[in-house]
């Protein structure tokens, strides 16, 4: 398939875009980062630079293409209207990434969540602005599969790794190494009490090969490889990792501080606990080590 693939150089395209190389797709990425066309000519990514408020741009690659994959920015409302306007019953299909944030709680770290939400079950991502925002993109994408596309929404968890390309670190937990090696102690939100779903890099690209291939893929999915872990989990990985002493609590203004209030209370504060019974019906299987094995074992240091 001819595949236009939008956050080319970031984690999640690049390597999304290997795997799809290997098995003999064309990539056309896009990127707005002039420096790294290079990078991607010599992975073997047609180079494409622009960005997503580009409409033209969006529009004309959609077209030309067999299929779109966006892994740029989940919350890009006019880039997802757009590329469902250009495909509009073409019969071709949309990949659309979004993350388990959307459905992440207010815990500060100081509690797990017994609740575990379900990709075969209807949920909602309550109040929060940032994430219903979200939400509503996710639906938008979803429910353009009744316009005479196929689409799909793969709602990443915590992604670990080791990435290829410009950009090859996950999100999450360069911070937390960052903050243990400037100041020799691991810290984590709260009592890092809190709990994320999981999912290896390479089982989530063997995931969006298969949705973008499998005509019976369609709707939002879940993506996690069947283990989660809380953030002392984590932070004890980490500091055996770099042969440090034991975790520390961070109260939440001194982990914003560290790392912006935004970031340390909903996202390294918070739950986000799912289960991927979609993809699994589908026949993905994922099988990578966990993240806490990761991180002893394969996870490069600065």
């Amino acid at each position: 398939m001819d595949v236009f693939l939008t956050g080319a150089s970031g984690y999640i395209g690049g390597a999304v875009a290997q795997r799809l190389i290997r098995d003999k797709h064309t990539i056309r990425g896009l990127t707005r980062t002039p420096g790294v066309v290079d990078a991607l000519a010599a992975a073997g990514i047609e180079p494409v630079v622009g960005d997503l408020d580009d409409t033209a741009l969006l529009e004309r690659e959609a077209r030309r293409a067999d299929a779109v994959i966006n892994t740029a920015n989940s919350d890009h409302r006019g880039a997802v209207e757009t590329f469902i306007a250009a495909l509009r019953g073409s019969g071709k299909v949309l990949v659309h990434t979004s993350g388990t944030s959307v459905i992440g709680d207010d815990a500060q770290g100081q509690s797990a969540s017994g609740t575990v939400f379900d990709d075969s079950i209807a949920f909602s991502p309550g109040n929060h602005p940032i994430r219903r925002a979200r939400y509503d993109v996710e639906r938008t994408v979803v429910d353009a599969g009744d316009t005479g596309l196929r689409t799909v929404v793969l709602c990443n968890s915590l992604i670990y790794g080791n990435g290829t390309g410009p950009r090859p670190q996950t999100v999450l937990i360069p911070p937390l190494v960052n903050q243990a090696l400037s100041s020799g102690i691991v810290r984590v939100v709260g009592r890092g009490l809190n709990r994320w779903s999981t999912v290896h890099l390479d089982d989530m690209t063997d995931l969006y090969r298969l949705t973008l291939t499998e005509p019976a893929a369609a709707g939002f999915y879940f993506v996690e490889g069947g283990e989660d872990a809380s953030f002392a989990e984590i932070g004890q990985a980490i500091a055996r990792r770099l042969g440090l002493g034991p975790v520390e609590p961070w109260d939440l203004d001194s982990a914003g501080a560290a790392w912006g209030e935004g970031f340390a209370r909903y996202a390294l504060g918070t739950n986000s606990r799912v289960r991927a019974t979609r993809a699994r019906a589908l026949g993905w299987r994922p099988s990578r080590p966990s993240v806490t094995d990761w991180i002893e074992r394969d996870m490069p240091l600065p």
